[in-house]
């Protein structure tokens, strides 16, 4: 192995967790913060625990209402061609009736 290129391992790497837990390992690091741990992981504990750092699911929700929202408003193509076929009848029917009389 090349000298001097490797960083130092730290065989008493402290590791803290958000939740409190700490304990030792070996890293290149000396110390390690984490959000989560085998104490308070949901697939360790079965508890579902949302760790929503950057409001993303906030934001996802807020976009989800609006999408909801918008399709709630949003006309189908069925109603925009119904419509448009009525304009067109009534065309003929006035261009119809105007030529009657002449």
């Amino acid at each position: 192995m090349k000298k001097d290129i490797h960083p130092k391992y730290h065989k008493n790497a402290k590791v803290i967790c958000a939740c409190g837990n700490t304990f030792v390992t070996g890293s290149t690091i000396e110390e390690i913060q984490t959000e989560l741990c085998s104490l308070c992981h949901p697939f360790y504990t079965g508890n579902q625990k949302l760790v929503d750092s950057s409001r993303r699911v906030d934001k996802f929700h807020k976009k989800m209402e609006k999408t909801i929202a918008a399709a709630k408003l949003r006309k189908g193509k069925k109603v925009k061609r119904a419509k448009q076929a009525a304009a067109k009848k009534q065309t003929k029917k006035v261009k119809a009736e105007t030529t009657n009389k002449k």
